[in-house]
């Protein structure tokens, strides 16, 4: 550690939100340079090194070849695809000297499609599939959570190519295996998601794919939210989450609809209170989700002019942006603002109801609407609301689907909440879990294909169309999904798979030799053990290190053994041996450092010992 670079810190980055963020920056894994941007450091770049060769070995293990496409990229294949359009605030713009469009990619889907049509003709050369390991770019408006959430990303992107839905089915359930070895490898505790189809991520860059899931690492700080079931094995990410929809009513079993006065009711909640004051309807249970919240948006598609859509949800339900960007994607949606209202006076904000002619044409017949009107899928034909008027300070009552009022369809965009029937089994019940994305599998189909032409030529002489998957995992974000679920309040506590060094060592005898001291009352001090303690904890060193494990030793000149056994536990190594008071008895200690136990092990077993510890760890992962 004399000659490491290295310095570790004792308090947290002011700008660390997340424990990942604060310890791999104390430890000094990585270092800030930019907003979203870290240097690795050498201890950072081991572990990296560590995930990266496993997932060499297990993605050689499913027969891929690994490739190297450059970061820096013409536009052309990406407006071809429309990912230069969809996903236009994400994505890093270059323009060379010439006025030639570049993006940084964050993936190369498209050029991978390219290159196998280049050099691939017939059926004869398929299946094929290629990865590689590369650094993406993702221009996050705010970086944030250190590796969890960062502009530049080390990625290991996979992408199969076959000639039919069966070779496609093989070459995903191949990748599914893979991907879970390499995090059982990684000791990470993971779990794998349903996914949408259209989701936009850097595993599937274009609308399509059937089966998508998504790798969670389970941990309080997940940005993504998962939703799995009491009685089945359903497992889906909210965006995917399907509302059950009830069963469809007689429009006309209701009352009229009626409008009455409810001045100063904008929000759910004063409507549900002024409607039962006033026993609007005859009632005085009306809940919130007896009512129908309509919110305005603004749908801007990748090449095209901004759209207004309005969505209905029942009142007790948020409007959820992510699962409606899911929904909507590639285009992008944002709230409506004041401005927005009021250059659409007809929609009265606060008080829109979906019977205005605006939304729902001429009652009691669809027509054409001016403004597109989507209902959650609970909102069906029979079902009676209260809701907005159309005008300032009113409401009404017994607003009837398909009678007054025809959506234009369904949209999955009200919150998934814990307690939701399954939509897999109906009879359990959704819980919410938070989870850190570090993964994702698609079927892309022949949409990427398609869309370059990419055919072989069959054994009949005519073209056929090439399948193709796309695989992802974010390997900086796995960094940080281990710290994340392997830390406690004194560090890291790195898996041995992944670790920077197998055993720290430290010594931590009496002080003598050169350098040596005493205290004013002539008792040894404890500033990094005697010059003999040292030369143990060196030659002990040499000979695991020797044995093939990876080792620190702390020889750092003028510490205490305090201090080097704080930044021990600081950094995280599975094993911490202490040379100290027992060495004259050919004894050390050795404390395991995700458990804290301890005991005195004798030098001439330590190899021996170390050898089937870390041969046990590797057999015990979850």
């Amino acid at each position: 550690m004399s000659t490491l670079f290295l310095r570790t810190l004792r308090e947290n980055p002011a700008e660390a939100e997340v424990p990942s963020h604060a310890l791999l920056v104390r430890a000094g894994f990585i270092r800030r340079v930019g907003p979203g941007g870290y240097a690795w450091l050498p201890l950072g770049k081991r572990v990296l090194d560590k995930i990266t060769t496993i997932v060499r070995e297990e993605m050689a293990a499913v027969g891929a070849q690994e490739v190297h496409l450059p970061a820096l990229v013409p536009a052309q294949a990406y407006e071809r695809s429309g990912r230069w359009f969809a996903d236009r605030d994400e994505i890093f713009r270059v323009t060379d000297h010439r006025g030639a469009d570049y993006l940084l990619a964050p993936a190369h889907a498209e050029l991978v499609a390219l290159l196998v049509k280049e050099l691939y003709a017939s059926h004869k050369d398929y299946p094929v599939t290629l990865y590689q390991l590369q650094t993406a770019f993702r221009d996050e408006p705010r970086p944030r959570g250190g590796l969890l959430r960062a502009r530049e990303f080390l990625t290991v992107q996979s992408w199969s190519f076959d000639l039919d839905d069966d070779g496609l089915a093989e070459s995903y359930a191949r990748h599914r295996a893979a991907y879970a070895a390499i995090l059982a490898q990684l000791g990470l505790d993971h779990t794998i998601a349903a996914s949408r189809g259209a989701a936009h991520t850097s595993a599937s860059p274009v609308e399509g794919g059937h089966g998508s899931e998504e790798f969670l690492a389970p941990a309080p700080v997940g940005e993504q939210t998962y939703a799995v079931c009491s009685h089945c094995d359903y497992t889906a990410i909210t965006e995917a989450v399907l509302t059950p929809a009830p069963p469809p009513g007689d429009p006309a079993a209701w009352p009229a609809l009626t409008v009455h006065d409810t001045p100063e009711t904008p929000t759910i909640e004063s409507l549900v209170a002024v409607a039962n004051d006033r026993k609007l309807g005859g009632r005085t249970d009306w809940t919130a989700a007896d009512t129908l919240k309509n919110v305005v948006l603004k749908v801007t598609p990748p090449d095209g002019e901004p759209e207004v859509l309005v969505v209905g949800v029942p009142g007790d339900r948020e409007v959820d942006l992510k699962r409606l960007a899911a929904s909507l994607y590639p285009a992008r949606v944002a709230l409506f603002e004041a401005a927005d209202f009021a250059v659409h006076p007809e929609l009265v904000r606060g008080y829109i109801g979906p019977q205005a002619a605006v939304l729902a044409g001429a009652a009691g017949s669809p027509t054409p609407s001016k403004i597109r009107y989507l209902v959650d899928p609970r909102v069906v034909t029979g079902t009676s609301w209260l809701t907005g008027a159309n005008e300032e300070g009113r409401h009404a009552v017994n607003v009837v689907a398909g009678r007054d009022f025809f959506p234009d369809g369904t949209i999955e965009a009200a919150e998934v909440r814990t307690g939701d029937p399954c939509p897999q089994c109906g009879d359990g019940q959704l819980t919410l879990r938070p989870g850190i994305g570090v993964g994702r599998i698609a079927r892309l189909g022949d949409r990427l294909t398609g869309v370059f032409g990419l055919d072989a030529l069959g054994p009949d002489g005519k073209p056929v169309r090439v399948t193709m998957g796309a695989y992802d995992l974010e390997v900086s974000r796995l960094v940080a999904a281990i710290a994340e679920q392997h830390h406690d309040d004194k560090g890291l506590v790195w898996p041995a798979a992944v670790a920077p060094a197998h055993v720290h060592i430290v010594a931590a005898g009496p002080r003598g030799g050169k350098d040596g001291g005493a205290g004013k009352d002539g008792s040894p001090t404890d500033k990094g053990g005697s010059t003999d303690h040292l030369t143990a904890a060196l030659t002990l060193g040499a000979d695991l290190s020797a044995a093939g494990m990876d080792v620190i030793v702390d020889d750092r000149p003028g510490l205490s053994v305090g201090v080097r056994l704080t930044d021990a536990e600081l950094i995280g190594a599975p094993w911490i041996v202490v040379v100290g008071r027992r060495l004259a008895e050919g004894l050390v200690e050795v404390r395991e450092r995700a458990t804290g136990q301890a005991q005195d092990v004798p030098l001439g077993e330590l190899v021996g010992r170390f050898r089937q510890w870390i041969s046990d760890a590797a057999h015990s992962r979850p």
